[in-house]
């Protein structure tokens, strides 16, 4: 699933290549992934794209104060192309949930834009509002974590009132905004903090390390994918990771080999010596056969 880093460097990309472009024609060619029915999308049409911007995992694309928003949630993404097909879509037929056709009048180029999913799960999520905060999913996200006004005492103050898992709790978009399953991943190994640890009996040091870890993690990602195609941020993203999605791999930190704790559909990595103390965490999927 992309998540802060991959999103807000998928914005920029979109803002440089789509700012000052005219939405020639909007098509939907899943309607479950429609999730709002007031305004039309056919309103966008005829529209100039203003901009494009972040809200924690949404990105939202202003067309003269309507907004095209989408969350592409756990295997969605965006392909675009400066030579479009003009060929009709197949409803449910394709693996493209909706395409935007585009003139640029810059240099009077005739671009497009597709949301697509991978598999048979379909999660991607499209809106068409007056108003970003009108999505639901929006209007609801926690402060990001990123912003100036996110200091440690921010953090602190989450953490101390939480009984959660840390892990569940850097998930939770309604806490703290854009952190996803790989990124949690990546923060608490370099904070050396359980995944099970309950985040209110974590001490002021663990708090310390967790929001130290948080902003390097995070703007090391953000930087790395600054600048870059939509068609390059998913290999960047593996290629900065230390524990997650590296299961029996050396840890870089420690060379511990990275452990997993599978669950029904999805799962976390770790490293025992970095922050279990060398405590192999119960496997979930597995635990039973161990009894």
């Amino acid at each position: 699933m992309p998540e802060l880093p991959e999103v807000h460097g998928l914005c920029i990309y979109l803002d440089t290549q789509l700012r000052g472009a005219v939405l020639t024609e909007v098509r939907i060619n899943s309607i479950a992934a429609l999730k709002t029915a007031d305004p039309p999308f056919t309103d966008l049409e005829g529209r100039t794209i203003r901009s494009a911007r972040r809200f924690g995992k949404f990105v939202c694309l202003d067309a003269d104060g309507l907004y095209f928003v989408f969350h592409l949630a756990k295997a969605g993404w965006v392909r675009y192309t400066e030579h479009p097909s003009a060929a009709g879509l197949r409803m449910g037929k394709s693996n493209i949930a909706a395409r935007l056709l585009l003139h640029r009048p810059s240099d009077d180029a005739h671009i497009g834009l597709d949301l697509t999913e991978a598999g048979t799960k379909k999660s991607l999520a499209i809106y068409v509002v007056r108003d970003p905060q009108d999505v639901a999913g929006i209007a609801t996200l926690g402060p990001e974590p990123l912003s100036p006004d996110f200091d440690l005492e921010a953090l602190a103050g989450i953490v101390r009132a939480s009984p959660q898992q840390i892990k569940g709790l850097l998930r939770s978009q309604s806490v703290i905004a854009g952190i996803g399953n790989a990124y949690s991943d990546e923060i608490l190994h370099a904070a050396r903090i359980s995944p099970f640890a309950i985040a209110k009996s974590l001490d002021k040091e663990a708090i310390a390390r967790l929001y130290e870890a948080m902003q390097e993690v995070l703007v090391n990602a953000v930087v790395a994918a600054a600048g870059k195609p939509s068609s390059e941020l998913k290999d960047t993203k593996r290629s900065n990771f230390r524990v997650h999605a590296r299961t029996g791999q050396a840890c870089p930190v420690c060379g511990d080999t990275v452990r997993e704790v599978s669950f029904a559909d999805t799962s976390l990595q770790y490293c025992p010596t970095c922050q279990t103390n060398g405590k192999i965490l119960a496997d979930r999927r597995t635990s039973r056969f161990l009894k």
